[in-house]
């Protein structure tokens, strides 16, 4: 490794990490002010504020936003280095734009790898504490889709319900239908529902039950109150969205898994989480590849037209990354292709300006 690279890579992870810092102490301090009133309500101990929530909190943000922070950090000292004909006076002497490259390329694999680290395993569980003192200290709750759950609990077996109340345990028009073929065996259905948590059992109110017999003749049976164990608890009816960011990869895969055999109306929502954390470390390089091809050229305008035009790049890359999710969620998009689209894209666009590069 030559001084050159030793120089490059430098200048990259000390910008990075000073955009980094300066971007999240800016965060910190509007997520301060729109949380104080909260703080002081409550008498939350400083230690419990800086520990429990701002710690996680920088890993949770700082982690998000990495690639585009890196994107940033690249654009601006490439810039600086271009503008005082630094760039210029490497590739004068003999170097290769391709072996520029490589010291860039090097400190990005540094910081991929720690992203991929911290999204696979160390910031779901930072979540964890993070979502817990919000929901002491600030009044947050996940939302919750409490109408018309639709569920498959396993094989064959579906539940539905009209509207959950999570905070009663509690469900207005619930079915609890048991298939096998085309042909519905059993159906349950009961205008109210509620959970007793110290009998570990559901009660029903104003129930029917319409099911074969062995002699395959239909039975009905009709009730005010039931006391009964169904083959699930309240944890079904609850809003996972919120759960997923903070389980780590293993327990997301298993949990994944489980809710394909429920035939959960949000598996995509979950697939598209699996897959972002391998997807947005991975941008790293895209991202880096442009910022290097399109700062290194001096122009007109210096350091501040780069910036414009990477902050323009940034905001589109992020705006790709939500429409492909939308269409992932809502309109039956391949979860994994709606996750990598917006790295193939600017993928071709890195190669684009790879070529256009001063060599």
């Amino acid at each position: 490794m030559k001084k050159i690279d030793l120089y490059i890579i430098r200048k990259f992870l000390k910008t990075f990490f000073f955009i980094l810092g300066l971007i999240l102490a800016i965060a910190i301090i509007f997520d301060v002010t729109e949380k104080l009133d909260d703080f002081l309500k409550h008498d939350v101990p400083l230690s419990e504020i800086i520990y429990d929530y701002y710690v996680n909190f920088i890993f949770f943000y700082g982690n998000l936003f990495s690639p585009l922070f890196i994107f940033l950090a690249v654009i601006i000292f490439t810039s600086s280095m271009a503008y005082k004909s630094e760039i210029i006076a490497i590739l004068s002497a003999g170097v290769s734009f391709q072996r520029l490259m490589f010291p860039y390329f090097l400190a990005a694999t540094f910081l991929a790898i720690i992203s991929l680290w911290l999204n696979h395993f160390t910031v779901p569980h930072a979540s964890r504490e993070r979502v817990a003192f919000e929901q002491a200290y600030v009044g947050y709750r996940a939302k919750d889709p409490n109408k018309n759950l639709h569920k498959q609990i396993k094989p064959g077996h579906y539940i539905y319900v009209e509207s959950y109340n999570v905070d009663r345990a509690s469900g207005y028009k619930f079915s609890y239908e048991i298939i096998e073929g085309s042909e519905i065996k059993s159906k349950f259905m009961s205008q109210f529902m509620t959970w007793d948590s110290l009998n570990q059992h559901w009660i029903m109110r104003r129930y029917q039950h319409r099911y074969l017999d062995d002699k395959e003749e239909e039975v009905l049976v009709t009730g005010n109150i039931l006391d009964t164990i169904m083959p699930f608890d309240p944890k079904e009816f609850e809003h996972k969205d919120y759960n997923i960011q903070m389980m780590d990869t293993p327990e997301l895969n298993k949990f994944i898994d489980d809710e394909a055999l429920r035939g959960s109306e949000l598996l995509p929502v979950y697939k598209v989480e699996k897959y972002q954390r391998t997807a947005l470390p991975l941008a790293t390089y895209i991202l880096t590849l442009i910022g290097v091809s399109f700062a290194s050229r001096k122009v007109r305008g210096g350091i501040g037209l780069h910036i414009a035009i990477s902050i323009g790049i940034s905001f589109s890359y992020i705006l790709a990354m939500q429409v492909t999710k939308v269409y992932a969620v809502n309109a039956g998009l391949n979860p994994f292709i709606a996750v990598w689209l917006p790295n193939i894209f600017f993928g071709i666009l890195a190669i684009y300006f790879y070529v256009r590069a001063p060599k």
